[in-house]
């Protein structure tokens, strides 16, 4: 049965989408089945590797909304063992389509469609990522009830910590009803500059807090890291040799061994 994680971090710009992909990627290329789920309406998961809307007959919205079913959904990547759930703009209006369903339906449960759909699956893949939109709305929730765990990336910036009481308690009230077994996977800290000492004492600060749940991986801040989406690439696909493809690989590595694998 595939172990579900959520890449969740309600402020923007901490490297989520990247390290949904490129962890997603680096599974795969450890030989393990995965597949990543875009639940952003931004959909940057899907265009950064290489995929649009066009691409797809169904995608995200169809499959929690009851349009489709997930297998109808997952589209197979070029990259080694990695399949896909693309997202759209559609995504967005998934709120008012859940009113409509409650009014219709007093059973329906509008924080666990994502998980529904998801249970028919899991048995095919080891892994399935969730890329969440930078909100704790109606999207993450439903990632929150369907996930075992969530990674919470950091950048390595001042401010670091900003909003991460509000997302702890969230995940604390989902652990309290909706999904007692949710846990924290890890922090993982993220866009790393080592010319500047701000970051090296963020890394400390993060580490006091949160101790043993930050994983040993960090992953440095990179021209090529950043450029390997607009050629709808992971990074160890775009740049084998770069210290980000190495960076990704011993996260899935501390991912997988996390599992006791």
């Amino acid at each position: 049965m595939a172990k579900v994680i959520s890449l969740v971090n309600q402020k923007g710009g901490v490297g989520k989408t990247t390290t949904s992909i490129n962890l997603a990627a680096a599974l795969g290329k450890e030989g393990k089945t995965v597949l990543l789920i875009d639940l952003d309406p931004q959909s940057n998961a899907t265009t950064g590797l290489g995929y649009n809307s066009n691409d797809f007959d169904h995608d995200i919205y169809d499959v929690i909304t009851g349009k489709c079913k997930i297998g109808d959904a997952i589209k197979k990547t070029k990259f080694e063992n990695l399949a896909i759930i693309p997202a759209s703009l559609n995504l967005a209006g998934v709120g008012v389509e859940f009113i409509r369903k409650m009014l219709a339906d007093q059973n329906f449960k509008q924080n666990e469609q994502l998980k529904n759909a998801i249970n028919e699956v899991r048995h095919i893949f080891d892994y399935i990522i969730i890329d969440c939109q930078p909100s704790l709305e109606l999207g993450t929730m439903n990632a929150l009830v369907a996930s075992d765990s969530v990674i919470i990336p950091v950048q390595c910036e001042f401010f670091a910590l900003d909003g991460i009481t509000q997302l702890l308690n969230t995940i604390i009230m989902v652990q309290s009803g909706m999904n007692p077994s949710l846990r924290i996977e890890g922090v993982l800290l993220t866009m790393l500059d080592g010319r500047t000492n701000i970051g090296l004492e963020v890394i400390e600060e993060i580490r006091k807090y949160f101790k043993d749940k930050v994983f040993n991986t960090i992953i440095p801040r990179l021209v090529r890291l950043v450029e390997a989406p607009s050629h709808g690439k992971p990074i160890n696909e775009y740049d084998p040799t770069s210290r980000a493809t190495e960076a990704y690989r011993n996260l899935a590595k501390e991912v997988i061994s996390r599992d006791g694998n």
